[in-house]
């Protein structure tokens, strides 16, 4: 049996569970793509082999060096690790919006001020996967469809499908996956890309 953090890559048959489930929910929600997109959906597993638990299914509609729009797939219980999107060449880092299309979603970010209650959710609905040392971000704020939040650059946050799983649309800065901060180093973001 495979370590849950191993970096094999997926099986076929799980890349393909998790693309048929993120294009079901799509397809639920109303998000139209074209069969081309439906075929090019990336499944991202970060490097853990373990799609149930950790990943995310991403279609990118545009990301220019102005601007990036993409649809974000959770299945029911999967989380995107925590991670934060530093300055660099000149930029703030990503600044990204975060609407809820379908279903739930828990988005944990970290809080300001000096109020315990806007740094830290005191009985937060969800919980990290594993290795929750790699989760300091403790302030939850729950997306429902029509409801949207929106991230600073450089702020650690992570996110989680509810009982049902969730389609969020992103808005945001130019996205450059590769100066992405992940809190766990464990963590690949540019592992196995499958389209």
């Amino acid at each position: 049996m495979l370590h849950p953090h191993s970096r094999s890559i997926p099986t076929e048959t799980s890349r393909a569970d998790a693309k048929r489930r993120a294009l079901e929910l799509l397809d639920d929600a109303g998000i139209v793509l074209t069969d081309a997109e439906r075929e090019d959906l990336e499944i991202a597993d970060f490097g853990f082999d373990d799609l149930s638990t950790v990943g995310t299914q991403i279609h990118t509609y545009v990301n220019t060096d102005r601007y990036c729009a993409k649809e974000l797939v959770q299945s029911p219980g999967q989380t995107c690790p925590e991670h934060r999107h530093p300055p660099f060449d000149g930029t703030p880092g990503k600044q990204e919006t975060f609407r809820c299309r379908a279903g739930e979603v828990s988005l944990f970010v970290d809080g300001e001020g000096d109020d315990e209650e806007e740094r830290v959710t005191e009985n937060p609905t969800r919980t990290p996967p594993t290795r929750e040392e790699h989760y300091t971000a403790g302030r939850e704020i729950v997306l429902e469809p029509g409801d949207q939040y929106t991230i600073p650059p450089d702020t650690n946050h992570w996110f989680q499908g509810g009982e049902e799983g969730a389609v969020i649309s992103e808005f945001s800065s130019r996205s450059v996956d590769e100066k992405d901060v992940f809190t766990d180093p464990k963590v690949d973001r540019l592992s196995n890309i499958d389209y």
